[in-house]
């Protein structure tokens, strides 16, 4: 039975995962705050339940045993149960500080950490302990190169079996290609520079003026791409354009596969990277995009002076479109031109081997070159006009599987937008929390917008887009899979 065969996996996961909430308990005790008790109590359902799945699965401890369905329905109960069990530590704090939290709150507030997508039910974030704060940014970091990809890089245990969980993790359309023969030593190696930029964006910070409690927070939030903030004002915080800067530049760097930073490294040839097609569009479309507005900023007298505009406009469009959700100033107030393009850039303008999420660069660039093929053929139906990547063809296989995910994607953005107006909300609201959660991006237009959260909504709004999160995370099809009944057939 598949739940037997991944309930050991998932009871080791389970075990890690609660070894990870050391870290906010020994910032708490370092602080003296009010959310020390908390952690010790979670670790022990962490620690009770991991060793229950050991117990129940443990004669299918084989990895061997692994199949293709068996990574995708881990991959599916891992994401939905870990959101639960790190929700308890809020859960139990807001309950002792005699301010309940709703249960669709916290656990949209660590659905939206895991999947690094930035939304917030909460306020007061310069008033919480800091051991919350930091583990909902390290929430972010670690499911930014995910969870799964970490465990098949640490745990020995899963040898054959890993290559089937990442395949099941990886986000992009080409997920079988790997980059060393073996699928662990490709894990370890995307997670050593996941940690390497992470240490060197720490130091920036640092450099930069940040105390080390925020930059150790907001290094959390910008390598994966997460964008939740330890301060109401979000990176405004801080008013500090060096700061602006380095954020800057590391989130355009981990816009882009962080699998070619690995090949590079191995390779030693730093210039793999700019010889990399899907690493150019990336970098160029941000950039492109961010020096037009700022352009059509100064145009509409929004803003005067340039310098400041052009930092200001690359941080926000930057911030939205890499899926991190940043904010410095409103730029809903901004002409209606530049937060729609913001928006939309947040589906496309981050590549395949990330921590963005969206249907992401490469999704694009095979459907503008089939577009490009198919107009070609009605000129000449009979020449032979291959679509490749990087110098590779791609196969028809693939290209099908980027179709039927652009059907699902856009398929699942208006039925959950249908959905949320059924709640009588605003379409402006609607559509843009629908787009942010399954773009993994956070703040979207109106209510939930830059100034905003999503404390607003009912219980039935946040778990539409607690879906919405999960569903952008594991791009649609990986999730929705598991529910169909060809899934469950032997």
């Amino acid at each position: 039975m598949a739940l037997l065969r991944v309930a050991p996996v998932l009871g080791m996961i389970v075990l890690a995962f609660g070894l990870t909430l050391g870290v906010p308990w020994g910032v708490s005790l370092a602080y003296g705050d009010a959310a020390q008790h908390t952690y010790p109590a979670t670790m022990a359902v962490c620690a009770v339940l991991g060793l229950l799945l050991l117990a129940g699965g443990r004669r299918q401890l084989q990895s061997k045993d692994l199949q293709a369905r068996d990574g995708i329905l881990l991959v599916g109960l891992v994401w939905t149960l870990l959101p639960l069990l790190a929700c308890l530590p809020l859960l139990l704090y807001f309950h002792q500080a005699g301010q309940p939290l709703r249960f669709a709150g916290a656990y949209f507030e660590t659905m939206s950490g895991l999947t690094t997508t930035g939304s917030t039910v909460l306020t007061g974030l310069d008033q919480l302990p800091p051991s919350i704060n930091l583990w909902r940014c390290f929430l972010q970091w670690i499911g930014g190169m995910g969870i799964l990809v970490l465990a098949v890089a640490i745990l020995p245990m899963l040898g054959v079996g890993g290559s089937q969980l990442f395949r099941a993790e990886a986000t992009g359309p080409m997920k079988d290609s790997k980059l060393t023969p073996r699928i662990t030593e490709t894990a370890k190696g995307l997670w050593t520079v996941y940690c390497g930029l992470s240490l060197a964006c720490l130091l920036a910070y640092r450099w930069g003026g940040m105390s080390w409690f925020d930059a150790w927070a907001h290094m959390f939030t910008t390598l994966s791409l997460g964008g939740l903030s330890t301060h109401d004002a979000s990176f405004g915080f801080f008013q500090s354009p060096t700061l602006e800067w380095i954020a800057i530049v590391f989130m355009l760097l981990a816009s882009c596969n962080f699998a070619l930073y690995f090949v590079a490294l191995v390779k030693r040839d730093p210039l793999k990277v700019w010889r990399d097609a899907e690493w150019r569009a990336t970098i160029g479309l941000l950039v492109g995009a961010s020096v037009a507005i700022a352009l059509l900023l100064l145009a509409k007298g929004t803003y005067t002076d340039a310098g400041d505009t052009l930092r200001i406009s690359l941080f926000n469009v930057v911030s939205i479109g890499s899926t991190t959700g940043y904010a410095t100033v409103d730029y809903t107030l901004w002409p209606v031109f530049a937060p729609i393009v913001m928006i939309m850039l947040s589906g496309i303008a981050t590549s395949a081997g990330s921590t963005g999420a969206g249907i992401k660069m490469a999704r694009l660039v095979i459907l503008l070159k089939q577009a490009r093929r198919e107009m070609r053929a009605i000129i000449h139906p009979r020449a032979v006009q291959p679509v490749t990547l990087a110098g590779h063809a791609i196969d028809n296989r693939t290209i099908f599987a980027v179709l039927g995910f652009m059907l699902m994607y856009g398929g699942t953005i208006i039925g959950l937008t249908l959905l949320l107006l059924l709640t009588d909300l605003s379409f402006d609201t609607a559509f843009s929390a629908v787009v942010a959660s399954i773009n993994n991006m956070g703040p979207g237009l109106n209510e939930v917008g830059p100034t905003g959260n999503y404390a607003g909504f009912s219980d039935t709004q946040l778990w539409i887009c607690t879906l919405a999160m999960l569903l952008g995370r594991l791009e649609v099809l990986s999730f929705l899979v598991i529910f169909t009944p060809g899934f469950w057939r032997k």
